[in-house]
């Protein structure tokens, strides 16, 4: 019979891992109506510890990958989870919105930033040669996963048990995770003394020597040299600011201003999650036989003509015209991953994760703009119309910035230390 390589089982701790993440980071969207009932804090105070846990997630992504080339990948997860499960934990006692700020934002921020996009560029970079567009596709719908997992049970519990229980729950979740990390997660396929899935065998690199932070700081002075990865860059920090950053922060919000009843609106973002996983894996299938600019560029197209729409059809029913938006959207959330991932090594050779880490970073960069920008139009206008256009006429400028990536063919190597190369024009 034949063996099943162990890629396999690295990239299925990964997904939990994934799950576990995606569905600590997104609590805080459902905490924002409890926190607000019982503290009185504004939407946009509340919003402000939601976007430095946006943003901590994603400028955590960039060191996170350069700490896993020094320390191993397994030691960074288990760190990453007890610092998500320590920082859930804290907040039973807050009584100062700067509590939760520290706790949400800057504990929980940097524990799911070092699982983020730049932990799944890592792995499917030394696991998979074979398939690894599909892989990084699959792995990506984790987050969707863990939101259709944690959404709606976590919404559930804070109506009936309150948003303490519901923190505890993810504290006591993340713990559950650190056991299957350190059974299963291996660093390098020679530790097994395997190949990659689909490669030949490689001994396995000495680890880097260099400071982590210097490392990652060096990957991101070399980028910036180069106009692909700005392009990536400002594409994906909209991809942020339209996904996380608005609809992931405030759907549940602006749908309870409508009348819908927020545990409704929760399963309908968590809908979202849903038709999410789908997307993201055909895009990933995509990915290993479609440019990646072209994919982006439609992706980012199809999303903003989605979101100029859903202003006219918020309601406080889930009526056919919204399920329509959930499907069309939740295709469309993270779709952006595999191609993004794909072109930062193809323009970036073997520090793409490193680089990726940074694009991500932009993409939080982005989410927490919007997240702060959002509650603030709601406090002061009392309605998020004026987001969601916003939001959409972005999304269509995204799909030109990945259309403008097709300048360039020429390959020039920068920082060998690093095995940074570049696509060129």
């Amino acid at each position: 019979m034949r063996r099943i390589h162990p890629a396999w089982a690295v990239a299925a701790v990964t997904f939990i891992a994934l799950i576990g993440a995606a569905g600590f980071r997104a609590t805080p969207s459902v905490l924002l109506q409890p926190l607000h009932d019982e503290f009185g804090w504004s939407l946009g105070t509340i919003s402000a510890a939601v976007s430095v846990n946006l943003l901590l997630y994603g400028l955590t992504a960039p060191f996170a990958a350069a700490l896993m080339d020094k320390f191993g990948i397994r030691r960074v997860a288990m760190a990453a989870l007890f610092l998500v499960s320590l920082g859930s934990f804290l907040t039973l006692w807050m009584s100062h919105s700067w509590q939760l700020i520290l706790c949400w934002g800057v504990l929980v921020g940097l524990g799911t930033g070092s699982l983020a996009l730049g932990f799944v560029a890592t792995i499917t970079g030394r696991w998979f040669v074979k398939h690894r567009g599909l892989v990084t596709g699959v792995l990506t719908a984790g987050g969707a996963t863990g939101n259709l997992i944690f959404l709606p049970v976590l919404s559930r519990i804070a109506v009936s048990d309150g948003w303490r229980t519901a923190a505890l729950t993810v504290s006591i979740a993340a713990l559950l995770v650190v056991p299957l990390i350190f059974w299963r997660l291996r660093d390098h396929p020679a530790d097994l003394g395997v190949s990659a899935l689909g490669g030949t065998f490689t001994e396995r690199p000495a680890r880097n020597t260099g400071g982590a932070a210097r490392n990652a700081l060096r990957g991101l002075r070399d980028a910036a040299k180069t106009r692909a990865f700005w392009l990536l860059a400002g594409g994906f920090a909209i991809c942020g600011a339209t996904t996380n950053g608005l609809v992931g922060t405030h759907f549940i919000p602006a749908a309870h201003d409508h009348g819908m009843p927020q545990t409704t609106a929760a399963s309908l973002l968590a809908l979202v999650g849903l038709f999410d996983i789908a997307g993201t894996i055909a895009s990933g299938w995509l990915t290993d036989r479609v440019d990646s600019r072209i994919l982006l560029g439609g992706y980012y197209f199809l999303r903003g003509l989605s979101l100029l729409v859903l202003p006219s059809i918020l309601a406080a029913t889930a009526h056919p015209s919204m399920l329509v938006f959930i499907l069309f959207y939740g295709l469309d959330w993270v779709a952006t991953v595999p191609p993004t991932v794909t072109l930062c090594r193809e323009y970036f050779g073997a520090a793409g994760p490193i680089v990726f880490g940074w694009v991500f970073a932009s993409h939080q960069f982005g989410a927490a703009i919007a997240a702060t920008a959002a509650g603030l139009v709601r406090d002061q206008l009392g309605t998020y119309t004026a987001a969601w256009y916003g939001a959409g006429a972005l999304a269509i400028g995204a799909s030109i910035l990945s259309l403008m990536l097709f300048a360039g063919k020429k390959i020039k190597t920068m920082s060998p230390e690093l095995g940074l190369t570049t696509l060129k024009a």
